[in-house]
């Protein structure tokens, strides 16, 4: 039973961060530090639940991706976005398959993901003051391929644990111009590859055998990611439409900075 509650929790956690520009992996390290859930099990979790978040988009923009999936042809809408997102894929895709077990080993403690927080809160604050109000681009359909793939090399700062791959993204997507609303839905659609290429990955690569309390947990981990991140997203875009990030920005650094604290007077190891 024990392992279900923390499963609801990280399901939660994941629900709630992974499309808010506050790093979801870096939640789930700090939490899961929290409530000792650790280990090959726990790795195996917070990569599967993500698709729970995934679905989430699937459902919320299902008229969108069935009307792209109607227009796949050259030329048209579907064509153009899913070469869009497939454009802004590959640069981390390439880079995370290269640079996967380097940043295992030296990224993923406590002391990296509290200094990508607050890296990438300070970047958040400066990029948005510089380029937000530009707002050219309103409609991921209004997207062009230079574009696309200046986005997907910033979402490569997201392979840093607590970079926040929403955050990179949408980082991105202003300095090309999209108001936060587009950079927002951009950084959704980009997500859906993005974290089902994770997965697959961590799946091929899993050499653990799961007890029946185990799968139990990844099911409900799922379903509540999926319930969460649907209330999640809906009130981030109309949170978007009049408000700025800088919130966000500022919760991360305001958090980063006092776990640093904490780890440095060994409260926190």
């Amino acid at each position: 039973m024990i392992l279900i509650f923390k499963s609801i929790i990280m399901g939660i956690v994941e629900g709630i961060t992974e499309f808010l520009p506050i790093s979801s992996t870096g939640h789930m390290i700090i939490v899961g530090h929290f409530i000792n859930f650790t280990g090959a099990f726990a790795t195996l979790f917070e990569i599967v639940i993500q698709l729970g978040a995934i679905l989430a988009i699937v459902v919320l923009y299902r008229a969108k991706l069935w009307d792209s999936l109607k227009n796949l042809k050259p030329g048209q809408s579907g064509f153009k976005l899913l070469t869009n997102v497939i454009v802004a894929f590959m640069p981390s895709a390439v880079l995370g398959l290269i640079l996967h077990k380097k940043i295992e080993a030296v990224l993923f403690g406590p002391v990296p993901v509290l200094a990508a927080l607050i890296v990438g809160g300070i970047l958040m604050i400066l990029v948005e003051n510089k380029y937000r109000k530009r707002d050219i681009i309103g409609s991921v359909d209004s997207i062009v391929l230079p574009q696309a793939i200046l986005i997907g090399c910033f979402q490569c700062l997201a392979l840093w644990p607590g970079m926040s791959r929403s955050a990179s993204t949408i980082m991105g997507a202003w300095i090309v111009g999209l108001n936060s609303v587009a950079a927002a839905e951009f950084s959704f659609f980009l997500a859906i590859p993005t974290m089902i290429g994770a997965t697959a990955l961590t799946l091929f690569k899993a050499k653990i055998a799961l007890t029946l309390i185990e799968v139990i947990s990844l099911i409900i981990g799922f379903v509540v990611s999926f319930i969460v991140a649907i209330v999640v997203v809906n009130k981030f875009i109309t949170f978007l439409k009049n408000k700025r990030m800088r919130v966000f920005a500022v919760y991360r650094i305001c958090l980063g900075v006092f776990l640093l604290v904490l780890v440095f007077i060994n409260v926190l190891k």
